[in-house]
């Protein structure tokens, strides 16, 4: 029995319940299957009065609960069966169910597919099971009440949108509620705010970041780490503009594939200019600056762009989803022979990073040529060919997602997997048959001739922003002491210490540590107690011992007090930890 039927069975329940819990004056919208669970939409009479908070209420969700409890143990059946169009839309229209009656309206098939369960009847392309006597009611659980865009419109009404969780069995429901309670704690929105990472400001704009002076450290701690990799494994940095004219746009192809995602145009001048959305354009555009020879490739430009992009206010999410970011972005350059060497560099590479900041576990997957592509089918199928044979060659384990690429190239998509288990798109390396195209993009040959050189285009972080909250959400706040912005805590146990701390504060932080000495007029267990709250690695306690011994009281943000240790030794330690970045 496949998971999905079951939660798209419960998700038909919940709908029941509601119904007859609060009349048949709800209007109902849509009830899909989702990861580990459902959902189902819902429009309530008094949402149309309501000026402020949900038509649901949070304590609402034990009585629907209960409901639905009591239609599973009645062993209904889900009995489906098909409607002409015409029948259909007459059935909802006089049962005063809008959201159907459009639904039915937009179907490309003569019926409509109808599931009844009881007196509840509901349009439904299926499949259900059964019956209700396959269901386990004590798999499942709903979760939260969330408004919802009829169809992700904002011009649309705004429904109600209750989400539920379901699995096999209770064991596997409350793993994944312990699950779930613990990755609430470590919501990266929530550190954000608990740190002083950054903030969002709606005066600003929904989606715009404002990074506060320790996430800028952050940023920049993981923007110059990012920097020094790239040149150290052969590639140059390339900085680009903010803008470029709409034409440049328009020869990229953006205009007629992105248009969607990018910010309107302005006018300067009498020129139209857009936001850039992506880099490429720019990346082409400098490798156009001159002609490029043969014994000129490979070349490889990584920039740390920043970029902006249209989402929906609904989707939006701290810093994992958002409208202007820095996108880690690189264009390798090369020749057919030079293809599948450059891949292995870049999947090397791209792991190497990752691992780098404590990412092991990750899946691979290949996206092949979807319906609607630019480039010839042989280019497509070399390039297929050559990203198998690499992965084989450094024997990766991936899936195939048939038809999953780009319009422009094949890709492979490499999930990490962070501490709770859970999977993050981060690094995609994919090739653009497009813009190579659309610039006239040429090598000259061995033999004096042009030819087109091979673009693989790759992001190993993703952008910089999403990668932050990853990283917080992966080490629940507590980051490894070369990416901490604040490392260090001196804390003087009396004021006639603070010119000692002062002392190791000033040497240490001479040799590039982030350190504060602590000198204000409180308690030292507050200021421990303090320093917990905000992850700070390591708090050097300092008294009249320490200070005659040339020694500070380590504690340890794991470990707790780990004694007392000459400075010396703890630079030491501390160096060595930098250098492992364990």
């Amino acid at each position: 029995m496949k998971i999905d039927t079951i939660r798209h069975s419960i998700s038909h329940i919940m709908a029941h319940a509601v119904a007859d819990l609060f009349g048949k004056r709800v209007k109902f919208g849509i009830g899909p299957t989702i990861e580990n669970g459902f959902y189902y939409d819902f429009a309530l009479p008094s949402v149309a009065l309501a000026k402020e908070g949900l038509a649901f209420k949070p304590e609402d969700l034990p009585r629907i609960e209960k409901r639905m409890r009591e239609l599973i143990k009645q062993n209904i059946k889900f009995e489906k069966s098909l409607m002409s169009k015409k029948k259909a839309i007459e059935f909802f229209r006089k049962s005063k169910q809008s959201y159907k009656v459009e639904l039915i309206k937009e179907l490309k098939t003569k019926n409509a597919t109808i599931y009844k369960s009881n007196d509840f009847i509901d349009l439904c392309a299926g499949p259900h099971l059964r019956s209700t006597k396959e269901i386990n009611s004590d798999a499942f659980k709903l979760t939260k009440i969330a408004g919802a865009y009829w169809k992700g419109d904002e011009k649309n009404p705004m429904l109600q949108r209750i989400y539920g969780v379901a699995f096999n069995t209770k064991k596997e429901l409350n793993d994944y509620l312990r699950k779930q309670a613990e990755a609430e704690k470590r919501d990266h929105r929530l550190l954000g705010q608990k740190l002083d990472l950054f903030s969002v400001d709606q005066e600003v704009g929904p989606g715009l970041i404002l990074w506060h002076p320790k996430g800028t450290i952050l940023k920049n701690t993981i923007e110059e780490f990012w920097s020094k990799e790239h040149v150290k494994n052969g590639y140059e940095i390339i900085d680009t503009p903010h803008v470029g004219r709409l034409k440049l746009w328009q020869t990229s192809g953006h205009t007629d594939f992105y248009k969607e995602s990018m910010f309107g145009s302005m006018e300067v001048e009498g020129d139209k200019y857009l936001i850039k959305p992506m880099n490429c354009p720019f990346a082409m555009k400098i490798y156009k600056s001159k002609i490029r020879s043969y014994r000129d490739l490979p070349i490889r430009w990584a920039e740390l762009g920043t970029v902006y992009r249209y989402e929906r206010s609904g989707v939006l999410h701290g810093l994992v989803r958002v409208r202007g970011f820095t996108q880690d972005d690189a264009h390798t350059f090369c020749t057919p022979e030079q293809l599948s060497d450059e891949l292995a560099k870049t999947f090397k590479f791209g792991i190497k990073l990752l691992k780098a900041f404590g990412f092991k576990d990750y899946n691979i997957c290949l996206a092949t040529r979807p319906k609607k592509y630019v480039g010839t089918i042989k280019n497509w199928e070399k390039a297929i060919k050559t990203l198998k044979y690499v992965l084989n060659k450094l024997n990766l384990k991936y899936e195939i997602d048939v038809g999953g690429g780009v319009f422009y190239g094949p890709k492979i998509d490499l999930k990490i997997k962070d501490s709770l288990g859970r999977a993050w798109q981060c690094t995609t390396v994919q090739f653009d048959f497009n813009l190579p195209e659309r610039f006239n993009i040429t090598y000259i040959d061995r033999k004096g001739k042009k030819q087109r050189p091979y673009i693989i285009h790759r992001a190993l972080l993703g952008s910089i922003e999403r990668f932050v909250g990853i990283l917080l959400e992966h080490y629940a706040g507590a980051l490894p002491l070369w990416l901490s912005p604040e490392q260090i805590w001196i804390i003087p146990v009396g004021n006639r210490h603070n010119r000692y701390a002062k002392e190791i504060a000033n040497r240490v932080q001479d040799l590039g540590f982030r350190v504060q000495a602590k000198d204000e007029n409180e308690t030292v267990s507050k200021k421990i107690r303090e320093g917990e709250i905000q992850r700070i690695p390591y708090m050097l306690v300092v008294g009249d011992k320490e200070q005659k011994s040339n020694s500070v009281r380590v504690r340890n943000r794991k470990k707790g007090d780990i004694g007392m240790m000459k400075l010396d030794k703890f630079i030491e330690k501390i160096n060595e930890e930098i250098k492992s970045r364990k």
